[in-house]
């Protein structure tokens, strides 16, 4: 259940969503609708930062669903957030690969750079931390992602240098914080590591 403290008396789609909502309703034939639940709880996140009960409504109206069944979907799914959250999510895998790697080291610098434990907010509303399963990130564990991009091979350091430049309004680069090439061996490529041409006679 989220907290009701939290929660606006009305939700809109702007334009610019209310056009996308639209893009999506339609890629499903009539009486199937209800099939871009999902990519509308999405929209709505993308638009407030979280889902409200409100925006729950306006997805039920939108593709005649009863509003319980909108909110079953938005509460079993982690991705979406039931309160707010700040301009930067940050969120950190601590499942047994990234355990394994050292996530531990990467949650106790993500909580001292910016003083909070998981679940919360910083005071200037710019960071939420959260704890999260599994992220896909396996072969570059430890990881976090923070909003749309994934912080690969990470270590304290690293950690605290990606979010310290956030707080200087930067953007650091997405991926492997160690220098690896995407998710090559630690060493570098073993294999096709040459770029060569055939051509066939004629």
């Amino acid at each position: 259940m989220s907290d009701m403290t939290h929660e606006p008396a009305s939700f809109a789609f702007t334009a610019e969503y209310q056009a996308k909502a639209d893009a999506f309703i339609a890629k499903y034939p009539a009486g199937r609708q209800q099939s871009a639940v999902m990519p509308l709880l999405d929209l709505a996140q993308r638009q407030d930062g979280w889902v409200s009960r409100a925006a729950m409504e306006v997805i039920a109206g939108l593709l005649d669903m009863a509003p319980i069944r909108v909110e079953e979907v938005a509460t079993f799914y982690t991705m979406y957030n039931r309160k707010p959250v700040g301009k930067f999510h940050v969120q950190v895998c601590t499942n047994l690969p990234c355990m394994l790697r050292g996530s531990d080291d990467v949650v106790a610098a993500a909580k001292a750079a910016l003083g909070v434990e998981f679940g919360d907010m910083t005071t200037d509303g710019l960071f939420t931390l959260s704890e999260v399963e599994c992220l896909g990130a396996c072969v570059n564990a430890p990881m976090m992602q923070i909003n749309d991009d994934y912080y690969e091979d990470l270590d304290a350091d690293s950690t605290k240098a990606v979010l310290e430049a956030f707080k200087r309004g930067e953007t650091p680069k997405p991926g492997p914080q160690n220098g690896r090439q995407f998710s090559c061996p630690a060493g570098g490529p073993t294999s096709l590591t040459e770029l060569t041409f055939q051509t066939e006679k004629a």
